[in-house]
């Protein structure tokens, strides 16, 4: 056996003592069908029972929608299946240019240029606006695809403590580097909680810094689904920039960022994820551009979630966080995995946080509120949750 695949192997056996395995396997329920011959996910549910998806993204159910995928299809039977090259060779569609101007239409911000994912729009905007003469401030809860961008940035980089607007005032008063960009989640994927955009903006434009905010879970959700950044008042400002994907609320794929022509123009020349990147999938594309004019139309759509998320955060009796994103501290991964193992089982999938995702000792379960659940079932779903962890308590205490 080679040195690479003992450590492998090393690895593996860490992973499992410390209650942190992940598995990337075909789930089956009512909404994806799983294909023929292929296994159900650690099958312990019984196949008819239907299934409540409290894991995935999906907030308001549009990745099922007949209308996007009307959409989808209409785009690949135009188009074909892929974008074949680049953006900057010939990988430009018309629905790419139709997607951007819906999203600008959504979020009220003057230019946008779409991206294969929203870790690549990430990574785009971080590395191109990046350099030595570039400080960047960034969250510390800030999502894995905007570290990774930091570090790939080629700029000095500082970690302000979540949430802590003073100790982000006193890091840009002192900073001595020319430009600077301060990076935040409008809402945060973990704790669900929200940044106090407006004060961030007001900081930004007082030390002549540039403000990222990535509203991966706000767009869809947040301001009537027209994100976070437009409800701050925020859209349209000079200084205030957007990354979103579109592979959550806007039930497709890809990414996005979102800002001042001058910055679109300057990603295009730059963004080494999007210039080496093949131009996203014409279906996908199409699809997204349609849950824009949804999500416009339809107001209710994110009024339903919110009301779902209240639903959640009553029955698990934890407080109502932001968004869809609704945290459940449980502490150890291997209860946690344990809890979703036996929800699982009744039917209802959650998500489950353990290390690396969050720190050692603050696991968690993290549930998703859906604008197409009922607010019974998603009150069920809740019961569920909070019986698994009345359970896992009396275990705990039991050993003890």
């Amino acid at each position: 056996m080679g040195t690479m695949q003992r450590w492998l192997e090393d690895q593996a056996r860490v992973r499992r003592r410390r209650g942190i395995v992940r598995q990337a396997a075909v789930r089956t329920g009512a909404a994806a069908p799983a294909p023929p011959g292929s296994a159900p996910f650690e099958a312990s549910r019984p196949t008819a029972l239907p299934v409540l998806d409290l894991a995935s993204n999906d907030y308001l159910g549009l990745s099922t929608d007949p209308r996007l995928k009307a959409a989808a299809i209409g785009a690949i039977d135009r188009y074909g299946t892929g974008a074949r090259a680049s953006r900057v060779v010939t990988g430009t569609l018309p629905v790419h240019a139709e997607l951007e101007a819906e999203l600008c239409r959504l979020t009220g911000q003057p230019a946008a240029l779409a991206f294969s994912s929203g870790y690549a729009a990430n990574l785009g905007v971080l590395t191109a606006l990046g350099g030595p003469g570039t400080l960047l401030l960034s969250d510390e809860h800030s999502h894995a695809s905007l570290i990774d961008a930091a570090r790939l940035s080629r700029s000095p980089v500082e970690v302000f403590p979540h949430g802590d607007l003073a100790a982000l005032r006193t890091m840009l008063a002192a900073r001595t580097q020319p430009r600077a960009v301060v990076v935040v989640e409008s809402i945060y994927s973990v704790l669900g909680d929200a940044a106090d955009l407006a004060e961030a903006a007001r900081l930004c434009a007082e030390h002549d810094a540039l403000l990222v905010v990535d509203e991966a879970h706000g767009i869809g959700v947040a301001g009537g689904g027209r994100g976070a950044v437009h409800a701050a008042g925020l859209a349209g400002a000079d200084h205030v920039v957007l990354t979103a994907t579109l592979s959550k609320a806007l039930g497709a794929q890809g990414g996005a960022v979102l800002g001042s022509g001058a910055l679109r123009g300057h990603l295009v020349n730059t963004a080494r994820s999007f210039i080496f990147d093949t131009g996203l999938a014409p279906a996908s594309a199409a699809a997204a551009a349609e849950a824009c004019r949804i999500i416009e139309a339809e107001p209710q759509l994110a009024g339903r979630v919110l009301s779902n998320a209240a639903v959640l955060a009553m029955g698990c009796g934890v407080p109502q966080a932001a968004g869809a994103v609704q945290s459940v501290p449980v502490g150890d991964p291997e209860r946690a995995a344990s809890i979703a193992a036996e929800l699982e089982a009744a039917g209802v999938l959650v998500g489950c946080f353990r290390p690396p995702s969050v720190p050692d000792g603050i696991s968690r379960l993290r549930l998703t509120a859906r604008a197409d659940f009922t607010a019974e079932e998603t009150s069920r779903a809740a019961e569920l949750v909070a019986a698994g962890l009345a359970r896992a308590v009396q275990a705990a205490q039991a050993v003890r």
